[in-house]
């Protein structure tokens, strides 16, 4: 059991603390000996990902839709509340922009209330298709307002706005950080996110699906290194933000199903669909400033982290 001493421990909110990431979060949070409130309204988030903090006395979850406000005394939040997977967010648009928009005013709001630091979990996707690559922070984007994607890009958007918004006007002590894609064990296995998508296909030996050409790149971050860059940017005194956490390795798709298939040792062919709307062609994080102001920057290659998260699936899909 963990050391607890009461003079340092803090009262954490994690908004979205069932989800992948938040589960993560939660359990670190946890062991380095702070007392953590998990808010989920179990949308995307499950109990199984942090059902082995349930006993913990330190621990607490209250089932509660951020939408709606919520009286709590807690030292930091860590607003992660909203499905970030394009088949779930694209599914219940209005309820995106709704959790985004008045999720970020009531936690703002509690933060203002209650004085404590908020850290706002913003996404690559700010930056939509990106015409600049990689992409930097001053990077102001190009995003399409009317598509498929803008109740999440927007509504993410709006939320960095409101986050300032208030520091300006109220002096609420915010953290903005932008995550690029993320992975690992606990993603859902139907969140239609293209690591756990051909993980899953591989698997089962089905083909991957690929859309587009496979030209189409992306970066990926192994969830305890973006972890521990939340943490750090939590902790970080007179930086606000916004920063980009994310790997800035650059992988096709179509290199990453085949990694997948090699390290799954699978049968699966690869196949070429219609590439969806508004989609990003490239997608890379300039970490130059969370190196600089966070002394941070990710540790763990695709490979390991890959090979980790093969390794939950495989057992979650009772493959081996």
């Amino acid at each position: 059991m963990q050391q607890h001493n009461n003079k340092k421990m803090k009262k954490i909110l994690v908004t979205g603390g069932a989800g992948f990431i938040g589960g993560h979060l939660c359990k670190r949070l946890i062991k380095d000996g702070n007392e953590v409130i998990c808010l989920d309204n179990f949308f995307t988030g499950t109990k199984e990902n942090i059902k082995e903090l349930i006993d913990n006395p330190y621990f607490e979850i209250v089932r509660h839709d951020i939408i709606q406000p919520i009286l709590l005394e807690v030292d930091q939040i860590y607003n992660l509340a909203c499905p970030a997977s394009p088949i779930y967010y694209q599914s219940i648009p209005i309820k995106t922009v709704k959790t985004n928009v008045m999720g970020a005013i009531n936690m703002l709001g509690l933060a203002k209330r209650v004085k404590a630091r908020i850290l706002q979990a913003s996404t690559s996707e700010v930056y939509g298709d990106p015409e600049i690559h990689p992409q930097v922070e001053t990077y102001n984007g190009n995003i399409n307002c009317t598509g498929i994607r803008a109740c999440y890009d927007e509504g993410k958007r709006v939320a960095e706005t409101l986050c300032f918004d208030y520091y300006r006007q109220e002096n609420v002590d915010i953290r903005v950080v932008r995550i690029f894609n993320t992975y690992g064990p606990n993603m859902l296995i139907d969140d239609g996110r293209v690591v756990s998508n051909f993980i899953v296909q591989a698997l089962k030996n089905e083909d991957l699906t690929i859309y587009g050409d496979g030209s189409q790149t992306r970066s990926f971050c192994y969830v305890d290194d973006l972890v521990d860059g939340l943490i750090k940017m939590m902790n970080t005194e007179d930086f606000h933000g916004p920063v980009n956490l994310g790997r800035p390795q650059e992988f096709t798709i179509l290199e990453l199903a085949e990694m997948v298939i090699k390290f799954t040792d699978s049968k699966s062919k690869i196949i070429f669909l219609e590439l969806p709307s508004d989609d990003p062609v490239r997608r890379k994080p300039d970490i130059t400033l969370a190196k600089t102001k966070l002394n941070w920057e990710p540790k763990i290659d695709l490979e390991y982290g890959l090979k980790k998260t093969i390794e939950y699936f495989s057992k979650k899909l009772g493959a081996y």
